[in-house]
C-alpha cells in the first residue's frame, strides 16, 4: 500500500500516519524526519537544505524532491509507504508521480484529513509548554495537575506565539491556498479519499482503513 496523507496543521496527520504504518505494515516517511537525517548525516542534499534553513528560506523543490527520492529508493519502501508532509505543491506531486511510475510503484490512494477550522484552533490553541523542561500539556486532553504549573518540575506553562488563535487561522489560510490545487490534482486522478478527522484517533483510523479497503 502506497499512500500520501494530506491535512492541515492540527488535523491529526502524524498520528494517523503512525497508526496506519502499524496497521498496514508499511514504513511512515515524514519529510521532517528526512530533513533531520540528511542534515545530521552531512549529505550533499542535507548541506544544501541546511544552507536554506539557516537563512530562514524555504528549501527549493528540487532539494526536497531529491531527498524524498533517495528515501523511497531504500529497500524498506518496497512493500509500501505512507508519505506525511510531501508533496506540498502540484510540481512536487508531478515529480513524485514521475519517479514512482518509473519505479513501477504508483500511489494507491491519497487520504485528505478534513477537520473544521474551529476544531483545529481549539486543538492547537489548547497546547501549553513548560518554560523549564519543554513538557507539553493540553487544556482539554492532558491538563496539568495544577493549572499553569508543570507536573514534572513546577515550571511555568505558557502558550507559544504560533499557538495563538489568530496565528493558527493564518497558518490554516496559507495551508488551504497552497494545498487546494494539490487536492484537485489527486481528485482528477481518482486517488483522493476525504477522511473525517473529527473523531478520536481510533475512530479516524477505522474510517481510513474502511476507505482504503473500499
Amino acid at each position: 500500500m502506497r499512500l500520501v496523507l494530506l491535512g492541515a496543521p492540527g488535523a491529526g496527520k502524524g498520528t494517523l500516519a503512525k497508526q496506519l504504518s502499524t496497521a498496514l505494515g508499511v514504513v511512515h516517511i515524514s519529510t521532517g524526519d528526512i530533513f533531520r537525517e540528511e542534515v545530521a548525516a552531512g549529505s550533499e542534499l542535507g548541506r544544501k537544505a541546511k544552507a536554506y534553513m539557516d537563512r530562514g528560506e524555504l528549501v527549493p523543490d528540487e532539494v526536497v524532491i531529491g531527498m524524498v527520492k533517495q528515501r523511497l529508493a531504500r529497500p524498506d519502501c518496497k512493500p509500501g509507504f505512507i508519505l506525511d508532509g510531501f508533496p506540498r505543491t502540484v510540481p512536487q506531486a508531478e515529480a513524485l508521480d514521475a519517479f514512482l511510475q518509473a519505479q513501477q510503484m504508483p500511489l494507491d490512494a491519497v487520504l485528505d484529513i478534513e477537520v473544521p477550522e474551529e476544531v483545529v484552533v481549539r486543538r492547537l490553541s489548547g497546547r501549553r509548554v513548560c518554560r523549564t523542561c519543554g513538557a507539553i500539556y493540553h487544556v482539554d486532553n492532558k491538563p496539568p495537575k495544577q493549572e499553569g504549573i508543570c507536573d514534572l518540575d513546577q515550571g511555568e506553562l505558557y502558550q507559544r506565539e504560533d499557538d495563538q488563535p489568530e496565528a493558527i487561522r493564518r497558518r490554516l489560510r496559507v495551508y488551504a491556498e497552497a494545498t487546494a490545487p494539490l487536492a484537485d490534482y489527486y481528485r482528477q486522478q481518482g486517488l483522493l479519499r476525504p477522511v473525517d478527522g473529527t473523531g478520536s484517533p481510533e475512530e479516524v483510523l477505522a474510517l481510513a482503513l474502511r476507505l482504503l479497503k473500499g
